[in-house]
């Protein structure tokens, strides 16, 4: 990692990253960031950290140290800390340079890639926001090794979601008996970062990357972000399933496929009753005027935006 750091030098760093990750790393940080004037700032874990209060906190802090336009915010961390390290990088005086080192499966495919960053709102999750592009991104699968097992199928929620949407080849890999585990991570981050490039502000394409994230996002406020992301993405994805199903936009066989891959990586499918969730879609992102711009998955990597109502999505889990 040192010399992919030395390409990126600055007068001071700022590396921001949870508690847990910091238990588990402190070694590594100090050997791979002895050489560079480094403060590290160390945020409690979860969704928790994703507040006003503790974006105000690490801003002030930084303003005091006298942070400076040219100097470099390092994200290590998952998704919580990429996007709260992200969001202060892109406020700072306006913006300052970032790196993302993401340190789970979900942040190296998925959320470390493409420049979103955001804080949550009492509203929702990730409503207040900006797109900040990181300088690089450095993944070290290596740094897997210590990820728990319901952490890694977290993860693999979103890498099914890029096969689904955009990667037919993809799904194939993870369907085979022993998957290569360097090629589907590869696979799912050329698939975020061609979208990326195609549409970098979210204006057409790039909104397939939100299949199965309105009952997602929904699901996980619903539940005061008790329950992991990518597990409420597959529940989301689920139901965006049963919905094209229902109307005629989705072949049977996307179904028989998607549930292979949930069984298989331990992920859970949806029981209970979606209209639960309305409340928070109502603050869903994608709105547009009194619409919302919904994913379905028509085959096996391809996908489409329709426009719903509300209503619309009444009863999806029946």
């Amino acid at each position: 990692m040192k010399p992919l750091l030395n390409d990126y030098l600055s007068e001071k760093l700022y590396l921001i990253t949870d508690e847990n990750i910091y238990s588990l790393y402190s070694d590594y940080l100090t050997e791979q960031f002895q050489d560079f004037n480094c403060q590290i700032v160390v945020v409690k874990p979860g969704e928790q950290s994703k507040s006003f209060s503790v974006y105000q906190n690490i801003i002030e802090q930084l303003l005091k140290e006298k942070i400076r336009k040219n100097d470099l915010i390092v994200a290590f961390g998952g998704g919580v800390v990429g996007d709260l390290a992200g969001f202060i990088a892109a406020t700072i005086l306006r913006g300052v340079r970032l790196i993302n080192i993401p340190t789970t499966l979900l942040a190296m495919a998925d959320s470390s890639i493409g420049g979103k960053t955001g804080i949550d709102s009492i509203y929702g999750k990730n409503l207040i926001g900006s797109f900040k592009q990181p300088e690089v991104v450095i993944v070290d699968i290596s740094l897997l090794q210590t990820l728990e097992e319901k952490e890694y199928n977290n993860g693999m929620s979103e890498i099914i979601k890029a096969g689904l949407i955009y990667d037919s080849i993809l799904v194939a890999e993870l369907l085979k008996a022993e998957p290569n585990e360097l090629q589907f991570i590869t696979r799912a981050i050329e698939v975020k970062k061609q979208i990326v490039t195609k549409d970098p502000f979210e204006k057409g394409l790039r909104q397939i990357l939100n299949f199965g994230h309105s009952f997602g996002h929904a699901i996980e406020q619903y539940n005061n972000y008790s329950l992991k992301h990518g597990y409420c993405v597959a529940l989301g994805m689920d139901l965006a399933i049963k919905y094209g199903i229902k109307h005629n936009l989705t072949k049977k066989n996307v179904q028989e496929v998607f549930y292979k891959l949930l069984k298989k990586y331990q992920l859970p499918t949806f029981v209970g009753d979606s209209n639960l969730y309305l409340e928070q879609i109502k603050h869903d992102k994608k709105h547009i005027q009194e619409s919302l711009n919904f994913i379905v998955v028509t085959e096996i990597g391809k996908a489409s935006i329709i426009p719903l109502k509300k209503e619309d999505l009444y009863d999806l889990s029946n």
